[in-house]
């Protein structure tokens, strides 16, 4: 496999058919990083077509369970097997620092041995009463068919897994596209699968750009299953290009995530300290390009002060740099395009009124190393409020806005103001009230006194424009497998519905 053979068809690692190449670029100092195979629409319609004639024609599918989940963990093995490689490239690719990636490995291992394990546990269905012993009744699960998944730039790896490994625990075949910023992790874990024995066709993997690839899988009707994580406007026209073909589709299109923290939280020095601390990890972790990151601080008003002084204070020692270096806290955006988005929001916070509080800026060249890379210093804007357009969308950057609030009431009225719904936070030391604060919350994953963990058993997904469906957990399984009811008649007889 070459550096452009970067397309896996049908168990062959190929070029693009039209021979285009693309550079993916170091974020820390905007070199070249590798070249990789720029696919189009050909590839595309390749690549489905393998994975349909492996769903039709080959064994996957009718696999037993036991060798389905005896190859997660095979890939699993594998993926600790090559940990500081897969991170290593993780953080060149994206940006992040070195241990993120790690912790993303290690993510990834966990979320295939959890699929392993739930495919394993199942019974053979689901038994219906149907009111008569002459009557065998049964639900069962089946895979969907071919699934076509389109991963985001920020977390290539994280995202890639959320997906193929349910999908390969159900049975079915897929296409994936990863970013085509941030592909290598991507094309590493397609070659763990092939590895571990799975069988050609099953898993294929095209990298290109958002069009015309992305695109041509959403609307290909051998598709049967379109599951896609990125942002709302890209994902809500692919998803309707793949509900016009009555596809099953699953979107993940990110979030505006509040961080709800009461005075109480910040009784004692203690609570103080880790509610600040907290709030830094919630919005400036891999610069803030988290789709639930905590990017809206909603504060009570008597320790609104001298909260945002310390967090402020705080957030501009965090060390910037590339993300391999040593004492590295946060690496650079992930692209120029990126960086520029994030200029221009803090742009608008500042001539809507918004205070300027720490950040701001790109950091001076004397401060970070390398200086051609595309680093923003971490942003606080105090001051904020609902109609600023910083607040309302998402910035996927290191721009923290603060709002400010007097009553619980209020405190909900504002997390909820928001067209999306991924995540939330709530710090309290009021057990009661934060309990009754986070059933209020109309969001995904809600945490208490905390910020940002997940379970690969527990379900991931937003209400509102954060999407459609749930990814892991049982449901994210589910979301991979069509349901058959089996009705048995165990005495047929003639039904004499008709007299003649």
């Amino acid at each position: 496999m070459s550096s452009i053979e970067t397309i896996h068809v049908d168990g062959v690692w190929q070029a693009a058919a039209s021979g285009a190449t693309r550079e993916v670029l170091d974020p820390a100092d905007a070199t070249t990083l590798q070249l990789v195979a720029e696919g189009g629409a050909e590839d595309a319609d390749a690549a489905v077509a393998a994975a349909r004639r492996a769903f039709d024609e080959g064994d996957w599918p009718r696999t037993a369970v036991a060798e389905r989940s005896a190859l997660l963990r095979r890939v699993a093995d594998l993926l600790q097997r090559d940990r500081e490689e897969i991170a290593l490239i993780e953080s060149r690719d994206t940006g992040k620092t070195l241990e993120e990636g790690r912790v993303d490995v290690d993510d990834v291992t966990n979320a295939f041995r959890y699929f392993a394990d739930v495919v394993m546990n199942e019974s053979g269905g689901r038994v219906v009463d149907a009111g008569s012993p002459d009557v065998h009744s049964v639900v069962v699960h089946e895979p969907v068919g071919v699934c076509a998944l389109i991963t985001p730039w920020n977390y290539p790896l994280l995202q890639a897994s959320w997906k193929i490994a349910p999908a390969l625990a159900a049975g079915n075949t897929f296409v994936i596209k990863p970013s085509e910023v941030t592909p290598l992790s991507t094309v590493h874990l397609v070659k763990l699968l092939v590895e571990a024995g799975l069988p050609a066709g099953v898993a294929n993997i095209v990298t290109g750009a958002g069009l015309p690839v992305g695109q041509r899988l959403a609307e290909h009707p051998d598709v049967d299953l379109f599951s896609f994580t990125g942002g709302l406007v890209s994902g809500t026209k692919a998803g309707a290009a793949a509900v016009s073909g009555a596809k099953k589709i699953a979107l993940e299109l990110g979030g505006k995530n509040p961080n709800v923290v009461f005075a109480d939280a910040c009784a004692t020095e203690e609570g103080f300290d880790t509610a600040v601390d907290q709030a830094l990890n919630a919005a400036f972790i891999h610069s803030g390009q988290v789709c639930s990151a905590g990017a809206r601080l909603i504060i009570e008003e008597p320790v609104r002060d001298r909260f945002v002084s310390e967090l402020a204070r705080r957030a501009e020692k965090i060390k910037l740099g590339r993300g391999t270096e040593e004492g590295v806290e946060c690496g650079p955006l992930v692209s120029q395009q990126q960086l520029d988005k994030v200029e221009a929001y803090v742009a608008s916070a500042l001539a809507e009124g918004a205070q300027l509080r720490c950040g701001g800026a790109r950091p001076k060249p004397s401060d970070v190393r390398p200086a051609t890379g595309y680093f923003y210093a971490p942003t606080v804007l105090d001051g904020c409020h609902r109609e600023m357009k910083v607040v309302r969308e998402e910035t996927f950057g290191p721009i923290l806005t603060v709002e400010t609030f007097t009553t619980e009431d209020e405190a909900v009225a504002l997390a909820n103001d928001t067209e999306y719904g991924l995540a939330g936070a709530v710090f309290s030391a009021d057990t009661a009230r934060a309990r009754r604060v986070a059933a209020r919350l109309r969001h995904g994953t809600v945490w208490i006194n905390d910020y940002h963990p997940y379970l690969p058993q527990a379900e991931w997904g937003g209400f509102g424009k954060s999407g459609i469906g749930r990814e892991l957990g049982p449901t994210g399984l589910d979301e991979y497998r069509e349901s058959k009811h089996i009705y048995e008649n165990l005495r047929p007889e003639p039904v004499r519905w008709f007299a003649g």
